[in-house]
């Protein structure tokens, strides 16, 4: 008996050894025999994938929604103004005022709805760890992300502008008026790329903050509308009504007023005139900052709900750049530490 329990506590303490041990089980799964790539790779995979998800490309029906229809109401007053320029000649709309509400709108949807795609999603399911697990500089991830969604806030405002450049120069004859054309077109492009790149790091900023797309959603959104109908609103509260004499001559045949002679009526109209005030108040907003900046540096004279800042656009030159400064350096910062929640 003492002879068969010493032979089983032998065969118990083998058998330990054995699985301490252990054994590596080959369950099919195929090695990866590729090209490893380094930091720049991965940086360059990564921005690459965001902005196909920003784009709504590989993804499904939903997640097509908002890009589709932002970049279809977008392009409809290029076409529009394509129609009116070969029936009358007559341009209706313009590279660097390119419908600023329409613009506005359309950028604050598409800003409020994608950057959240970017970057609430890696928070919420606790994948951030994996990204940085991997040879990537922690600044790597937001430099992706922010690439990704500037390249695609400039796909949305530059291609309406191309398709408009398109339009209208298809109904124009002769070498003169294509390079006028152009020359308003690359003024056009490079304020939009003032935009792209202050709202998508604006943007991204904001929606790092929560993991949560729809809070995320909601922060950017209602931040970028509630600055922009502030500005107008103290725009208007600050500007300064003065009155106005005019004469005008109505048309034949109209009733003329009382105290009316020659035909000729004298009156006085209203005009908003801004002041020192008016002209700083849209220092609260990205939106008010980026046309009066067109309007400093000499954009088109098409008026705006904005007025001309005049000799403060240095003022606003250095808030846009502390903006983006902020923006794009907050969200660096943000990313400093993997285990994010």
């Amino acid at each position: 008996m003492p002879a068969e329990m010493a032979a089983a506590g032998a065969a118990a303490q083998g058998a330990g050894a054995t699985g301490a041990a252990g054994v590596i089980h080959d369950i099919g799964y195929r090695r990866y025999e590729g090209k490893r790539h380094r930091h720049p790779g991965i940086v360059w995979a990564l921005y690459l994938h965001s902005l196909r998800g920003t784009l709504g490309l590989g993804r499904g029906a939903k997640a097509k929604i908002v890009p589709i229809a932002a970049f279809l109401v977008m392009c409809l007053p290029a076409v529009v103004n394509a129609v009116a320029v070969a029936r009358t000649g007559v341009q209706q709309v313009y590279y660097d005022t390119y419908t600023t509400t329409l613009r506005v709108l359309v950028v604050m949807v598409f800003v409020g709805v994608q950057a959240p795609e970017l970057v609430s999603g890696d928070r919420r399911y606790q994948v951030l760890q994996l990204y940085f697990a991997r040879p990537m500089r922690r600044s790597g991830y937001p430099l992706a992300k922010l690439a990704a969604f500037v390249t695609a806030c400039l796909l949305l405002i530059e291609l309406p502008l191309l398709l408009l450049y398109v339009g209208t120069i298809s109904s124009e004859h002769g070498t003169h008026a294509v390079w006028l054309q152009t020359k308003q077109l690359i003024p056009g492009l490079g304020y939009g790329a003032l935009w792209a790149v202050l709202l998508a790091a604006t943007g991204l900023v904001l929606a790092s903050l929560s993991g949560r797309r729809t809070y995320a959603a909601g922060t950017v959104a209602g931040t970028l509308f509630a600055s922009f109908v502030i500005s107008h609103i103290l725009i208007r509260a600050t500007e300064k009504a003065v009155r106005k004499a005019m004469t005008f001559r109505p048309p034949p045949g109209a009733p003329l007023p009382p105290g009316a002679k020659g035909g000729v009526v004298h009156g006085f109209a209203i005009k908003l005139v801004p002041t020192t005030a008016a002209k700083l108040v849209g220092l609260t907003s990205p939106f008010t900052i980026l046309d009066s900046l067109r309007q400093w540096i000499g954009g088109s004279s098409h008026p705006t709900a904005v007025p001309n800042p005049g000799s403060y656009g240095a003022v606003y030159l250095g808030v846009f750049i502390a903006l983006l400064v902020v923006a794009g350096g907050g969200l660096f910062l943000r990313y400093r530490k993997a285990g994010l929640s």
